[in-house]
Order: C-alpha cells, then sequence, then structure tokens
C-alpha cells in the first residue's frame, strides 16, 4: 500500500513538473521574441526652440472706474414737475436734469425781491438826508443794514431755488433714470447715474516686491472679455502711498482711451504693466511639455547613424524647468537649449529611447498673443 502510495506520488511530481517547465520555456520564447521584434517608430511632430525675447510685464487683474463718477441727488424734498434727460443721454456740465416745484419758492421770491427794492430806496434816500445833515448816522446806518438783510434774504431764495433745480455737475453720459414725473422726492434720492467714460480708469494691484520697478508713465496693456482678442492701451498714472498691509499689495491707477465709450466702469479686466526690461528665453509650445507627478519634462529628437549608413531618430527625454506662459507659448528656463528639435504632438505614446518619425503637415498653435477664431 504504502509503495503504490508513492508510486503515485513520483507521478504527480512528474507531471506538475513538466507543466512548469513548459510554462517556463513558454514565457522564455515569448521574451525573446518581444526582444527581437522591432517596432515601427512612433510617428510625431517636431519644433526647433527657438531663443524668444520677451520684454518683461507684470500680469494682474484689475477693475475700471469712471474718471468722475456720481449718484445724481436731490438736496431738497419736493415733487418733481419736469424730467429733462433720457436714460444714457449724453450731457454737458450745467445741463437741466430735473426740475422740482419752486412755485411757492418763485412767489417768496418775488415778495422778498419788492422788500430788497423797497429797502434799497429806503438807504437811497438816507443818504441824501444824511449828505444834507437833516437825519442821523444811526438813520443811515438802521438803513444799510436793512438793505443787506433784504438782499440776503433774496440771495437765499435763489439758492434754495437753485437746489431744486437738478443739472449735471460735469458732462458725461447717464444711466437708466430712476424717477418718475410727479413723485415725491425725499432729500437724497437718487435722480440717475452720471458717469465720465472717456478716459477710464482701470485699478489693480501687484504685490510689495514689485514697488521698485513701478512709477508713473509706463505703458499697460489691458483686454476684458467682452471684447476678446482687443488689447486698450494706458499709462500709470498714480500709485498709492501705501501698501495694504492685509494682502501686501500695493494698488495701481492707470488711465485708458476710451474714445468709443466700449469699457464700462465695473468691468474685471486683464492688466499687463509693461517694464523697459528684456528677459530671453527658449521657447516652446505648450503642447510640448508633458506634465508628470515628479516634474515636467520634453523629448528631445537626436539624429544617429544606423550600422547599415541610414540615419535613426530618437526621442530622449529631458526634464524642464518651466518660466512664465504667454498665449499658446511657454518659456523654458532649463532643459532645453536652442535649436534643439523638440516632440510637440504624439508624445503619449513616447518612452525615453523610443525611435520617431517626423511629420510636420500640421504644427499645434504657437503664438504669445492668440486671437480667438470668432473675433
Amino acid at each position: 500500500m504504502a509503495k503504490r502510495t508513492l508510486a503515485m506520488l513520483a507521478a504527480v511530481i512528474l507531471v506538475v513538473g513538466a507543466i512548469a517547465a513548459y510554462k517556463i520555456r513558454t514565457v522564455q520564447t515569448l521574451r525573446a521574441r518581444a526582444a527581437a521584434a522591432v517596432y515601427p517608430p512612433a510617428m510625431v511632430s517636431t519644433a526647433i526652440a527657438p531663443a524668444t525675447v520677451w520684454q518683461r510685464q507684470f500680469h494682474s487683474v484689475g477693475s475700471l472706474a469712471a474718471v468722475q463718477g456720481v449718484t445724481v441727488s436731490n438736496q431738497i424734498e419736493g415733487s418733481a414737475v419736469r424730467i429733462a434727460f433720457e436714460s444714457g443721454q449724453h450731457v454737458k456740465a450745467g445741463d437741466l436734469l430735473l426740475q422740482q416745484d419752486i412755485s411757492t419758492d418763485t412767489a417768496q421770491l418775488s415778495g422778498l425781491q419788492a422788500q430788497a427794492d423797497l429797502a434799497l430806496l429806503t438807504l437811497n434816500r438816507a443818504r441824501e438826508l444824511r449828505a444834507k445833515d437833516t437825519n442821523s448816522q444811526a438813520d443811515l446806518d438802521s438803513a444799510e443794514a436793512l438793505c443787506r438783510e433784504s438782499s440776503s434774504a433774496v440771495e437765499n431764495e435763489r439758492a434754495l431755488i437753485g437746489k431744486k433745480t437738478i443739472r449735471a455737475p460735469f458732462s458725461g453720459v447717464l444711466g437708466i433714470r430712476q424717477v418718475n414725473l410727479g413723485q415725491f422726492l425725499p432729500a437724497g434720492a437718487p435722480i440717475v447715474t452720471l458717469q465720465t467714460l472717456d478716459p477710464i480708469y482701470v485699478n489693480f494691484s501687484l504685490p510689495q516686491q514689485d514697488v521698485g520697478d513701478l512709477h508713473a508713465g509706463q505703458t499697460v496693456r489691458m483686454t476684458v472679455d467682452a471684447f476678446p482678442g482687443v488689447a486698450f492701451e494706458g499709462k500709470v498714472n498714480a500709485l498709492n502711498s501705501t501698501v495694504d498691509e492685509a494682502t501686501r499689495n500695493i494698488q495701481v491707477q492707470a488711465t485708458v482711451r476710451n474714445a468709443d465709450e466700449r469699457l464700462v466702469p465695473g468691468m474685471f479686466a486683464g492688466v499687463d504693466l509693461i517694464l523697459p526690461r528684456e528677459d530671453r528665453f527658449v521657447t516652446l509650445p505648450e503642447t510640448a511639455i508633458v506634465y508628470n507627478p515628479y516634474g515636467a519634462a520634453v523629448y528631445v529628437v537626436e539624429r544617429t547613424k544606423t550600422e547599415s549608413g541610414g540615419q535613426l531618430l530618437v526621442a530622449r527625454q529631458h526634464f524642464v524647468t518651466l518660466g512664465e506662459t504667454r498665449g499658446d507659448q511657454v518659456a523654458v528656463v532649463k532643459g532645453v537649449n536652442a535649436g534643439d528639435e523638440v516632440v510637440t504632438a504624439g508624445q503619449l505614446k513616447l518612452r525615453n529611447g523610443s525611435p520617431v518619425a517626423v511629420d510636420n503637415a500640421a504644427q499645434p498653435a504657437s503664438n504669445p498673443a492668440p486671437v480667438p477664431p470668432n473675433t
């Protein structure tokens, strides 16, 4: 019985060993075939890395504000008896906007003017009598005081009428009317907004470490989402005298021409402040960069000769240090030299040392200031 068991166990071991040997030989054969196989080169597009001069600039996000802007309101309560403007109208300084009810004030002004005229006649008569020494100096002083008091009452009533006559404080563009004819307006009621739109301010902030490079007169280029692809140019006109203690930023204000009044206060804007200094970088299309958890890299094409005298193209991985991005381009601070042939498309199928074939019939976008196709 024991001999039979041992024989069966030996037979099982032989069968398992044979199967294992067959599997090992099969795997070795497949590995040998894979090592001997010649894969076709991966098709990629390439570009020669240029040395590009970029003018240094600071980028920020700002907000547009009117050079002059107010909400026109009344100083004294009263009813609106005349509205002399339309929403969105251009007005000049001094143009009538709204007239409040001044009927009672006008009547009072007539009475006060009559009293002032009488006081002036009395004063002239007192002066004549005093010249003849037929009245006292006290009579003349009293007449002069009464005349001044009457004139003051007239000017006060005229000022009251003027405050009920609402005029444009400066030239600009009106907003949407917020009152109606016959409406009773309490003191300080908003009537309409008034903005001067040409020129217009753009306010933005920059970090405190950039203060040494800032001064009035520097050029800024501004873009807004409402007009993609359009750059508006202006000049820095003022820097804030203090740095914000909460953000450690300094506020900068620039003036931008707005003759067509397309720019409106309150818009957000992308602002580039142009500096006189220039930087030289190797620049590549952004599509050339392969982003990995352990760093950014590019593939540089190297050309070597084969034993048969032909040319073999091989992609070598180079880790790079990146700088500023502008449009479709990115600056490479370290890792690529000017003149290197860099893969710009097709990197996903590459490994370090992969053979490649170059087809540059189609090239990715590489514009530092691209314009959207719908502009």
